[in-house]
């Protein structure tokens, strides 16, 4: 944080919203983001835009205190947190909220991907007493997405899915990062900070929060570089596992079928992310590599999706911890055998059905996947993890 962020904090202030703006290399759009911020609120709101800059080489915090310094006798106030090095999107936003003063906190990305025009219908929806966190969805009714390839479609629709059935989350959109809260209601959580998207902490740790979703259109950024790499996708699963741990012990479940669907349901979440990975790795290597041919490609992403599964179920699945080397690259022969067997029955499967008893062929489909996996699973947890299947 730089000088002008300490003395600013020590301040104290008097506003009823914070909005906190997490930037990198933001020049080119920070300006008018907060000026579309400051005509789309009522002029009679007393708010503050609070800019978490995480030492963009393009200028972006010297910028945004330059437009504090210009807009200092209004009823919105610019403040910058200045941190020295790039440290993540959760703790971003966390050193905003720490920083803000506001009764409302809003947490919104300053690419023009949020539009500002929807904060006052999330202010308005937090009046009703009974609302704790609105969220900006763009999968409820009347939500949509502008401009996203099918890549970040797919890898959007899959995290969101993988937070839903695994840390048992209901609302449409967890993975929005467009939301609005009541800033008490976060008054004794510790957060990790972990990970892509801070809401989800949120929804996994407030127990018996009130949400509410509102739609919104997201719109792909036009300026600027997308912050989506490698490196948030190893963050998120991180996240996921941390908060799937969160306030669950499975020592204490006595019943074996409880404890049996519990470890299916981590298994097929797995899946359900090396799937993203073989797509990523898949397309990305085709992209980058030109004079690869896209079947290689196809192999190497098949072969790292195997990988992050092994290593994903070992630790979380099975929570085994035990990484002789030995031990590892014996269990991760037989993992990746029986992924293959996985994969030859669901073909067989799929063949005799369609072939055999001229079964229409996405039926055909559903029911091999099905037998695949659950083989899979079991063969695993039996062999490869040496558990009892019924455990």
């Amino acid at each position: 944080m730089d000088p002008t962020s300490q003395k600013e904090l020590m301040e104290p202030r008097s506003v009823a919203l914070s909005i906190i703006i997490p930037t990198y290399n933001e020049a080119q759009t920070i300006v008018k983001m907060i000026d579309s911020i400051t005509t789309s609120l009522p002029s009679q709101l007393a708010a503050e835009v609070i800019v978490v800059d995480d030492n963009s080489p393009d200028g972006t915090a010297g910028i945004a205190n330059k437009l504090g310094s210009q807009m200092k006798d209004g009823n919105i106030h610019i403040h910058v947190v200045s941190r020295s090095s790039k440290q993540g999107l959760s703790s971003a936003i966390l050193a905003g909220v720490q920083f803000a003063c506001g009764e409302i906190v809003v947490v919104m990305d300053g690419d023009f991907s949020h539009p500002p025009q929807t904060i006052p219908n999330m202010v308005e929806e937090l009046q009703d007493p009974k609302c704790d966190i609105v969220v900006a969805s763009r999968y409820v009714s009347g939500g949509s997405i502008i401009g996203w390839p099918f890549k970040r479609k797919l890898m959007s629709r899959g995290a969101t899915r993988i937070a839903q059935v695994g840390l048992g989350i209901e609302i449409k959109d967890p993975m929005s990062g467009f939301f609005a809260f009541r800033r008490k209601i976060i008054n004794d959580v510790k957060f990790d900070a972990i990970g892509y998207k801070m809401l989800l902490e949120m929804l996994v740790k407030l127990k018996g929060v009130r949400v509410k979703e509102i739609p919104y259109t997201f719109r792909n950024r036009t300026l600027g570089a997308s912050k989506v790499d490698a490196s948030v996708i190893y963050d998120y699963m991180r996240a996921v596992y941390r908060l799937y741990r969160h306030g669950r012990s499975e020592l204490s479940e006595r019943r074996a079928s409880v404890r049996f669907l519990s470890k299916a349901g981590r298994f097929y979440t797995v899946g359900a992310s090396g799937l993203l990975v073989n797509y990523a790795a898949s397309v990305s290597l085709y992209q980058l590599f030109p004079a690869l041919w896209y079947l290689h490609g196809t192999i190497i992403g098949i072969l790292l999706s195997m990988t992050s599964n092994f290593f994903l179920n070992k630790i979380w699945t099975f929570e085994d911890r035990n990484f002789d080397r030995k031990r590892s690259a014996v269990q991760y022969g037989m993992f990746i055998a029986f992924s293959s067997i996985g994969a030859l029955l669901q073909l067989s499967i799929v063949y005799l059905l369609v072939e055999g008893s001229q079964m229409d062929y996405a039926i055909a489909l559903v029911i091999g996947v099905i037998i695949a996996s659950i083989g899979n699973f079991i063969f695993n947890k039996k062999w490869t993890f040496k558990e009892r299947i019924w455990s």
